[in-house]
């Protein structure tokens, strides 16, 4: 391939921006992808990939195989979308009351897309090329990369190094960003019920107000990050929920605390579970209240080997130029389910800025919408990757 190769997919972008918009304005949540997996599947055959629909619940594959070799590489997009109401006012947002795609999902998978297409053409590869559109990333546990693998993914469509991608609000569009190693968190969800006696609100010294407690907890959880975890790790703990009562007379019986606790290593993460622990029961029982605390784990800290991630690094400089690149990017305080695949095979997960802020919205918001023109840039990427590491 030579270095016009942008050049070949900026003549598929209209193509690329139609398909986007589609899938835009047709969001599907977790595990109800049935429309996007059905345009993916439709697509793939068209162009002669292999197809099986249904791994993992929505999932799709598509192998293509081309030359002699032995290797194989897999290439990962998700689908899904989100239960948010769309603010946009775009010709083409979502047709769905409180559905939207407010995570560029629409994007990665057009790009995937995209590369699926130039690869069947040209098929400038020796190997497996396997593409896995992935449901259910936005679920938060039981998500679609771990219902893929448990469905024998690995097994059925194996790869000797698996990678992904995601849009980056806050950096310039078509901005590539890496980081070897640990990149973005682990992440658990944290439930913190605390009973307490309800009364009346004019006489509080009858009661136990499980208001107060919770205020005290909250309070108290700030020092985890700041006194309990060592300053050159990363950790975070917010409290997303707090919910006490239904009335302004009325001293309610408990009161109910949900936390995000985000690390980069386990350790930290063990850590913050017990901390979290000791100081909801402690602060409770201080004021005679009592505290059950749940923990429902989210996904692994995703960590990316150091081979896979050179090798892409390598490749987005040839296309695009040190400029574009940043090879040591900060570390992401978000979290992912591609960690699972590279649980389970080396590989590398980058992320592709987005545009500004001035420019745009971040992810997760009702007026956020993907940046297409990083859909040429993105779809060019993945065909030079795959042409780089499937070579006899």
């Amino acid at each position: 391939m030579t270095i016009g190769k942008l050049f070949d997919f900026e003549a598929m972008s209209s193509e690329l921006r139609t398909l986007r918009q589609h899938i835009h304005r047709h969001p599907e949540l977790a595990y109800e992808e049935h429309a996007t997996a059905a345009l993916v599947a439709e697509r793939l055959r068209s162009w002669g990939y292999e197809v099986t629909s249904g791994v993992g619940t929505t999932g799709v594959v598509g192998t293509l195989r081309a030359g002699s070799g032995v290797r194989s590489i897999g290439l990962r997009a998700d689908m899904d979308a989100l239960p948010i109401h769309e603010e946009t006012g775009l010709g083409y947002a979502s047709s769905v009351p409180g559905t939207m795609h407010a995570c560029g999902h629409d994007g990665h998978t057009a790009i995937l897309l995209g590369a699926a297409k130039y690869l069947a053409t040209t098929q400038q590869f020796s190997g497996t090329l396997n593409l896995y559109f992935q449901p259910a990333e936005e679920k938060g546990h039981d998500s679609g990369a771990s219902r893929m693998i448990a469905d024998g993914l690995f097994e059925r469509f194996p790869c000797d190094a698996v990678f992904g991608l995601h849009n980056h609000p806050g950096q310039p569009a078509g901005k590539f960003l890496f980081r070897s190693g640990p990149f973005m968190a682990a992440s658990d969800k944290v439930v913190i019920t605390i009973h307490g006696k309800g009364g009346h609100a004019a006489r509080p010294h009858l009661a136990i107000d499980p208001a107060v407690v919770a205020a005290s907890v909250v309070m108290a959880l700030q020092t985890i990050v700041s006194r309990n975890i060592d300053p050159a790790q990363a950790a975070v703990v917010t409290v997303g929920v707090l919910h006490s009562g239904s009335a302004n007379n009325v001293i309610a019986g408990s009161a109910t605390l949900e936390l995000s606790a985000r690390s980069f290593s386990d350790a930290v993460q063990q850590q913050l579970r017990e901390r979290i622990a000791t100081i909801a029961q402690g602060q409770a029982e201080s004021y005679g209240a009592t505290a059950q605390v749940s923990f429902l784990p989210g996904y692994p800290v995703l960590v990316n080997t150091s081979v896979e991630t050179e090798l892409a690094i390598s490749v987005a400089r040839e296309l695009f130029g040190d400029a574009q690149v940043d090879d040591h990017f900060d570390l992401v305080t978000a979290s992912e389910d591609f960690a699972y695949m590279l649980q389970q095979r080396p590989g590398c997960f980058l992320r592709l800025g987005n545009g500004t802020l001035h420019e745009g919205f971040p992810v997760h918001h009702p007026k956020y919408d993907f940046n297409d023109r990083n859909l040429p840039v993105g779809a060019a990427y993945w065909s030079r990757l795959v042409e780089r590491y499937l070579v006899d």
